[in-house]
This record gives C-alpha cells, sequence and structure tokens, in this order.
C-alpha cells in the first residue's frame, strides 16, 4: 500500500476526520472548502474501485469552472489516473481501488436521478434559496445508498460545503438544531496561513460590513432584514457632483414598459456620483430619445450598462431588441449575456455606499436624483429574503446597480489552500 499525503488547514482536518452521516464544512472566503471537498471525495473513492462519488454544484459552470478542474488538479497531484468525459460529467479512474466521479448540479433537482451513489459531496448548497436546496437535499441523500464490491460495512454518507448565506438551509439543518448524524465545522477566514497577506484587508475594503462576519468568520447572520441597502445616508452618500460639459456618462438602465429607469453617472477618482436620473419612462424609444436630448446632443459621450434582457425584443418594435435601438441611438453599450447574481449586484452597490473599512465611494446629488435616493433608502426585503418589488424602488436601484456591479464587481481575492495535517495509505 503506497502512502498518499494530503496537506490541510486545522478546520479542514477536523472536518476530514468527522465520523458523522452528514458533516457541513461553512467557511468565509479563502478558508479552501473546495479544496476540502476535493480532498473528502478523494478520499472515499479510494475505499473501493466501484464506489461512484456524487459531486454537486449550483451550476454547471461552476462544475465546468472550479469544481472539475480541481479535482483533475487533486487526482493528477496524487498520482491517480483518470479521464474526464465532459460530455457525461464524469471522471473516470483508471486505478485499481479508486472509484468514479459523478458531477452534477442542483438548479433542477428533479434531474438528480438514474445513478447510486456511495458518498455525496455538496458545495455552496446555502446559495439556493431554502425551499430548493432542501428539495435538492432529500434528492440527494435518495441517491446515496451505493453499496460497492469489496467493502465489510460501506457507510453512505453526504457531506456539504459552503458559506453561509444568512439563516437559510444550513443553518436550519446544521445551526439551529440539528438532529443526529449532523455535524458542523465553522471555519473563519483567518484560519488559513497560506493566504496572500494582504486578503483579508483586500475583501474588507472590497465588501460592506453586514458581510463580513459571513464571509470571513463563517457565521450565519441575518443578511436579509430590513432595507437591501442599510447604509445609505442622503446626507453622509451626498455629493453637490453635476456633469460638466463633455464629460463622458455612464448610464445604469432597466427595462419596464411604462416603469423604464436610468442613473447618470460621472466617475471621479475612481467613485461612481449620480448626477441624475430618467425614471418612469414609457419605452426604449422614448428613453433613447430624452438621453440624447438631455446628453449626447450636447457633447456628451454615453456608455449604457443595461438589464441583459433587453437583448430580448422591444416591446414597441417586434423587429428590434432593446439593446438595438439603444445602438442606433449612437450609445456604447456594455452587456453580457445574462444579468450577473442579483446577490452580486447588491453587495457590489453596498460595498461602494459603505465597506468595512467606512469608506463611503458611491456619492448621490440627492437634489438631481430624488427618486434614486428615496430607492436606495426605502427598497425592503419580501418575505422570501429577495428584493421587494411591490412599491417601483427596484427599477431605479436595479438601473444603478447594473452600472456599478459592470464597472466595480465584488470579486474574491485568489486564495491558496494548506496547512499541515496527517496522510492516508493506500
Amino acid at each position: 500500500m503506497r502512502e498518499i499525503r494530503m496537506t490541510m488547514t486545522e478546520p479542514q482536518a477536523r472536518f476530514f476526520q468527522l465520523p458523522d452521516k452528514y458533516p457541513a464544512f461553512v467557511g468565509g472566503f479563502g478558508t479552501g472548502k473546495t479544496e476540502a471537498l476535493a480532498m473528502c471525495a478523494t478520499r472515499d473513492a479510494l475505499e473501493s474501485s466501484s464506489a461512484l462519488i456524487a459531486l454537486y454544484e449550483p451550476t454547471y459552470d461552476l462544475i465546468r469552472l472550479i469544481l472539475a478542474p480541481r479535482m483533475e488538479e487533486k487526482l493528477s497531484e496524487l498520482g491517480i489516473r483518470y479521464r474526464y468525459n465532459k460530455t457525461e460529467n464524469i471522471i473516470y479512474t483508471a486505478n485499481g481501488g479508486c472509484g468514479d466521479f459523478v458531477m452534477r448540479t442542483l438548479d433542477n433537482p428533479a434531474r438528480i436521478i438514474g445513478y447510486q451513489s456511495y458518498r455525496a459531496h455538496v458545495d455552496e448548497i446555502d446559495t439556493l434559496k431554502k425551499d430548493h436546496a432542501q428539495h435538492a437535499w432529500r434528492k440527494i441523500i435518495a441517491r446515496n445508498r451505493q453499496m460497492p464490491k469489496g467493502l465489510e460495512n460501506p457507510f453512505n454518507r453526504v457531506s456539504v460545503y459552503t458559506t453561509p448565506e444568512g439563516f437559510r438551509f444550513v443553518y436550519e439543518t446544521w445551526g439551529k438544531n440539528p438532529k443526529p448524524g449532523y455535524a458542523m465545522v465553522q471555519a473563519p477566514t483567518r484560519t488559513n496561513p497560506f493566504l496572500p497577506v494582504d486578503y483579508i484587508d483586500s475583501l474588507r475594503a472590497s465588501y460592506p460590513p453586514q458581510l463580513i462576519e459571513a464571509y470571513l468568520e463563517g457565521r450565519f447572520v441575518n443578511l436579509n432584514s430590513g432595507c437591501v441597502y442599510p447604509e445609505f445616508s442622503r446626507v453622509l452618500n451626498h455629493a453637490p457632483t453635476v456633469a460638466m460639459p463633455g464629460e463622458p456618462l455612464h448610464i445604469g438602465m432597466d427595462f419596464n414598459v411604462n416603469k423604464m429607469a436610468a442613473v447618470v453617472f460621472v466617475v471621479r477618482d475612481d467613485c461612481p456620483h449620480a448626477v441624475g436620473e430618467l425614471v418612469k419612462v414609457r419605452d426604449t424609444p422614448d428613453m433613447a430619445r430624452m438621453i440624447r436630448e438631455r446628453y449626447k446632443d450636447k457633447g456628451h459621450a454615453i456608455t449604457v450598462y443595461p438589464d441583459a434582457s433587453g437583448q430580448n425584443t422591444s416591446s414597441k418594435s417586434a423587429s428590434q431588441s432593446d439593446l438595438t435601438i439603444l445602438q442606433q441611438a449612437g450609445f456604447q453599450i456594455m452587456a453580457k449575456s445574462t444579468n450577473p447574481p442579483v446577490k452580486d449586484r447588491i453587495n457590489s452597490v453596498n460595498a461602494l455606499i459603505l465597506n468595512d473599512q467606512g469608506v463611503r465611494r458611491l456619492k448621490v446629488n440627492t437634489d438631481l436624483c430624488p427618486t434614486y435616493t428615496e430607492s436606495l433608502e426605502q427598497q425592503p426585503y419580501d418575505d422570501n429574503g429577495e428584493p421587494d418589488k411591490t412599491t417601483d424602488h427596484d427599477h431605479p436601484n436595479d438601473a444603478g446597480g447594473y452600472f456599478m456591479v459592470w464597472r466595480w464587481p465584488v470579486v474574491k481575492p485568489i486564495a491558496t489552500h494548506g496547512a499541515h495535517v496527517p496522510h492516508m495509505r493506500r
């Protein structure tokens, strides 16, 4: 039997050795959740050549960009030969004594069918809505019943790895009143001794205060109570900024029939300054005309950051999309194929309103942007923990957010993993 060594942080080592049927690794950014998943999944596969280890991510993109590369890296590092079938999303190993890995998404739990797994590892399940996560969890544990050949006492287990996202599924299942068999390891970011020196400071500069406990300390905190933008102040975030003649303008835009909204920004010292708004506009042709008359015809270069749904057909013209109408008006368009997650957009805006170092970068001329000011002050969360859309405060906020998440996205600094812990024998 050859020796296999794995290097771990202290929380990873505690998690690796848990004997429970349903363990959860709940950690802040940079704590090595995906690395812990890869190590534990590989350990499980080495119990039997017939073992099938199921690995889950919220979306296919996360499988393609994060999970599959990490598993390939881990197998190569341990000298385990494999073949990755991207069509089936299965990693087949060629080593005697090592099982295979099937990778699936959580976006449609009804598709978690057609196979039985010996062990399962679920990444970032807390990013799902509570009901969705509960449904996916039940489907996963129902699939987790394989009895691999050669094991006298096979032990089926499902492990979870996630950043805490408020009082959602993981809190209810592992934090509040866990049933027998449910165990949790919580890992603060500072427990990883191999992070870059400025990693934590970078997070504090990029994130609003209400997220630091969750994303640095790995704690369950209420991320959804009260207002969507709780730190916005019409006094502290106010600036009397106006657009200078010929100054480039950046316009965030939200599409809604008879409720179109746009927020006009200039950028000073790498900070967004809201200097104008257009609200309750009928449709895209009207919006294009108003922007052209107010700004473009007066010498301003216009860049629009729209809702990505504007690539669909305009409500006014069956032959043109909203983005086409804006392009024909002479505006530069900055839009991806899909919108970023709502959470990412809100985090970007909140980090600009006030970051954890006490710096306010978003400035709003509250005299020129009265509706946008009121919307930032008053938009609440609904009963499902989503931004409320019943008061129309969402339209200006979404519009401004599309620009800010494009220009100042909240991006996790690149982290490393590791510290020392036990080795395995094969």
